[in-house]
């Protein structure tokens, strides 16, 4: 197993990580700046009031797209697993 092979393989890890958490984490920072802006806009300094919102919006965006970051997760395993017998070489 070469070096290109091992970074190649923590590229596309890396790559596969981001899309599948992106999703939520968009999901997540659109409520939290939502929230934000209503607690600027009726001055309420409440700091859990952020989180429900945000739990709220990361299940909806999991929901949402479960099974299109378990189609990527699932196609990026099967890559693995079918260059295996080339990454022991």
């Amino acid at each position: 197993m070469t070096l290109e092979m091992v970074n190649g393989i923590f590229i596309e890890a890396l790559k596969t990580t981001i899309l599948i958490s992106g999703p939520c984490l968009v999901f997540g920072l659109i409520a939290g700046v939502l929230v934000a802006i209503f607690q600027a806009a009726t001055q309420i300094n409440e700091m859990t009031l952020v989180f429900i919102p945000k739990m709220l919006a990361v299940g909806i965006a999991l929901l949402i797209f479960s099974s299109w970051m378990s189609k990527t997760l699932i196609s990026f395993t099967e890559m693995i697993l079918n260059n295996l017998p080339m990454y022991i070489k």
